[in-house]
């Protein structure tokens, strides 16, 4: 039996992986298997959208207000579309941690299509990126989760740097070695959350290894598929079965409890998908029946990749003049596919549409 005591060091946490017979038991194989399909759909379904980083955008800005409302970072959507839209320095406290969510998972994206592999410097080098500081790996002891409410302490993490950078060592291996199932994710982001090896993004940064992995073992090509929203409405049951697990060895729930969200989450993803690719294809039949002299395939889907458009991402992306530019946002306003929003002194131009797909079905 694991004598675990919430207010001592957890210095001898297990290293992975875990007994296979805990891990490998009947319910958590059929529940893999349901996770495995969903998720296969929602990879196939992802296809259907041409310009892939319109649900990038779409669906990573979603996950990192979601992630850091898991830590009590609010912010709105909109201010998140008009803060990516304009000026850094306009932005509040809290838009701003989810702007660095959203850099630090692109961050990693990009290091894995690179480098097909996820290191310990890596995992350092997304926090930092995080964060936006150089503290890196717990150095100095004391660090200890509580209770908000009760003031208890409910977890205390492994506490020299020592130890904590040969857990990390531990876990990468496991992540990067050739076994690969959902199961192991459930694995991970439990091991990765005990060894708290930050002192502050470790919830964040645990959910950004946990899209990673999904990509680099092939599950998913971009990084569409974000627990964070499952998380937020199964709270606490979420806290509950990580304790179980250090307390009572309890793997089975917690990796039901992962395995359930993705399965969960990739449905409601694939729903998300449709929704985005039915009002492309509309707007694309609206600008080339009433704009057909404006009409482009890179432009329609600009709206998209922004659904808070400006001047200079067309001018970028069309290769047009500015004055070119400002014309065609108008002409879209006027037919009712783009409402013009000032921030300061600048156009800012909203799908109206879209947004509203976002808003009610991410």
């Amino acid at each position: 039996m694991n004598k675990f005591k919430p207010d001592t060091p957890y210095n001898k946490l297990p290293l992975l992986p875990p007994k296979s017979e805990r891990i490998e038991t009947i319910k958590i194989l059929k529940q893999e298997n349901r996770s495995r399909s969903a998720i296969a759909e929602l990879k196939g379904i992802a296809n259907i959208i041409p310009n892939q980083s319109i649900l990038i955008n779409a669906i990573i800005l979603q996950e990192a207000k979601d992630s850091s409302e898991i830590e009590n970072i609010i912010t709105t959507q909109d201010e998140l579309y008009k803060a990516i839209s304009g000026n850094q320095r306009k932005y509040d406290s809290a838009t701003k941690e989810v702007i660095y969510y959203r850099e630090a998972l692109c961050f990693g994206f990009r290091k894995i299509k690179e480098r097909n592999i996820i290191t310990v410097n890596d995992i350092i080098s997304i926090q930092k990126e995080l964060l936006k500081n150089d503290a890196g790996i717990r150095k100095t002891p004391g660090t200890s989760l509580i209770n908000d409410r009760s003031g208890e302490v409910v977890y205390t993490p492994p506490q020299t740097e020592e130890i904590i950078r040969n857990l990390l060592g531990n876990l990468s291996e496991y992540l990067n070695d050739s076994n690969d199932s959902l199961t192991k994710m459930a694995v991970l982001h439990y091991q990765f959350e005990s060894i708290h090896p930050f002192y502050d993004g470790n919830g964040r940064t645990g959910r950004i290894i946990n899209i990673l992995y999904l990509i680099l073992k092939g599950y998913l090509d971009i990084p569409i598929l974000y627990l964070s929203s499952y998380i937020i409405k199964n709270k606490s049951d979420y806290y509950r079965l990580l304790r179980e697990v250090t307390s009572n060895e309890n793997w089975e729930e917690w990796i039901i409890y992962i395995l359930r969200g993705i399965e969960i989450v990739a449905k409601e993803t694939i729903e998300k998908v449709l929704d985005i690719k039915s009002l492309l294809d509309s707007t694309v039949d609206k600008v080339k029946k009433e704009l057909p002299k404006i009409y482009s395939k890179e432009l329609v889907e600009e709206l998209f990749v922004h659904p808070y458009c400006k001047i200079e991402f067309l001018t970028s992306v069309l290769g047009v003049e500015r004055k070119a530019a400002s014309r065609y946002l108008s002409q879209l306003q006027d037919i009712g596919i783009l409402k013009e929003y000032k921030i300061g002194r600048e156009k800012i131009f909203i799908n109206v549409e879209l947004l509203k797909v976002l808003k009610d079905s991410i």
